[in-house]
């Protein structure tokens, strides 16, 4: 009966009133439990744009797929050193984000810190941020948590920094800091900064601060504390790590220094500006074939810290990303499996990537997506076996 129902597309089964033993099958979303407690959270590139998703740069690929050089990402030439399993995709598409959320959870990650370049970021070269709308709600609908690195480098050429800095704290008071999911450090809704670069007085924080409902809970790139920190003014609680291929040292450091320390882990830096035409790019730190981002994950877990941030899920041009691509598969994530200590292991990646390649073929089938939808559901739900099942039934 339960299979009949799942195919029926139902989120929710349970019994009728003349079945009433019949038990309720609970699809809410969950968690997976984790062995280590160490909150991790992944660095997330809203930025993405497909030739049909661009819709203020009709008919083009977006910029992050194809930097300065001549590239047709529609025949897989992306500017990268990698490419993703499913393909150059659209950071707004909705299947895109439910198949990256799944992922996340099924490798114990719980959730998404995003990069943010403001509320009126949407331009030619990608919808910022509608895309990171689209964002919190699918990661709503995981049951995950997500929270905001301020790119504040765009306030930088501003008339009024000031006045620009509030307008976007604003909307991020009124659209995310008061979300039950949006993450918490002590009851403060938590807010990264790539700096700070664009604002560097301790007192102008302190005025674009005024302006929010909730006030966040600040924490700055590693080595800027003093753009929002002075004796007369403290704006940030502490710092977090960047590339830094030996953490160690900086980690007692910053521990002496400040109340809070968000770990970093990266799996590898092979950035493609060069071969892009847009810069001479920075230095490489190999992969060691998943070495170096397992050294990362166990150095921030020596120093005692709550937090470490993956940077990042899908930094292509920066080549630092763990989604799955064509080149290491899912060697990422199941190192990640690993690190935070969930039971899964990489056959329901498998199945996840599955299940979106299905969601994909059969977009245009009514029926089809409506199975599929459901299968959504029981990953969801931690019920992967059960979706397996009637994954089977697609094919």
């Amino acid at each position: 009966m339960l299979l009949a129902l799942a195919l029926a597309g139902l989120t929710a089964c349970g019994s009728s009133s003349d079945e009433p033993d019949t038990p309720t099958v609970d699809l809410t979303a969950q968690m997976p439990v984790k062995t280590n407690k160490m909150k991790v959270l992944v660095h997330y590139m809203p930025w993405f744009e497909t030739n049909t998703s661009n819709s203020l740069n009709p008919g083009t690929w977006g910029w992050h797929w194809t930097m300065n050089a001549t590239l047709n990402p529609g025949n897989g030439e992306v500017a990268s050193h990698y490419h993703p399993l499913t393909g150059p995709y659209a950071s707004g598409d909705a299947d895109v984000l439910d198949y990256q959320c799944l992922l996340m959870k099924y490798s114990g990650i719980d959730g998404v810190i995003v990069d943010w370049y403001g509320a009126n970021a949407d331009n030619s070269t990608a919808k910022h941020t509608s895309n990171t709308e689209a964002l919190m709600r699918a990661i709503t609908k995981a049951g995950m948590e997500l929270s905001i690195c301020y790119e504040d480098q765009t306030l930088k050429d501003a008339s009024d920094k000031v006045g620009a800095g509030r307008i976007d704290m604003g909307y991020l008071s009124q659209n995310f800091f008061g979300q039950s999911n949006y993450s918490k450090v002590n009851g403060q809704p938590l807010l990264l900064c790539f700096g700070p670069q664009g604002v560097t007085t301790t007192k102008e924080w302190s005025r674009i601060f005024m302006v929010t409902h909730y006030q966040p809970f600040f924490v700055v790139l590693n080595g800027h504390s003093g753009n929002a920190n002075d004796s007369i003014y403290t704006n940030s609680q502490g710092e977090f790590l960047w590339v830094n291929p030996s953490p160690k040292s900086w980690y007692t450091t910053a521990k002496n220094s400040f109340g809070f320390v968000m770990g970093g882990a990266m799996p590898g830096f092979w950035d493609y500006y060069k071969e892009g035409n847009s810069g001479d790019g920075y230095t490489t730190y190999d992969r060691q074939d998943g070495a170096l981002y397992t050294s990362q994950l166990n150095a921030a877990k020596t120093a005692g810290l709550d937090y470490v941030q993956v940077s990042t899920w899908n930094d292509y041009g920066e080549g630092t990303i763990i989604e799955p691509t064509t080149e290491f598969g899912f060697k990422y994530l199941t190192l990640t499996q690993s690190f935070t200590g969930v039971s899964y292991t990489e056959s329901v990646l498998q199945d996840i990537y599955k299940w979106y390649t299905l969601k994909v073929k059969y977009s245009g089938n009514a029926t089809k997506t409506a199975t599929l939808n459901t299968v959504y559901n029981y990953f969801n739900a931690l019920q992967p076996d059960k979706a397996a099942e009637l994954l089977k039934t697609v094919e």
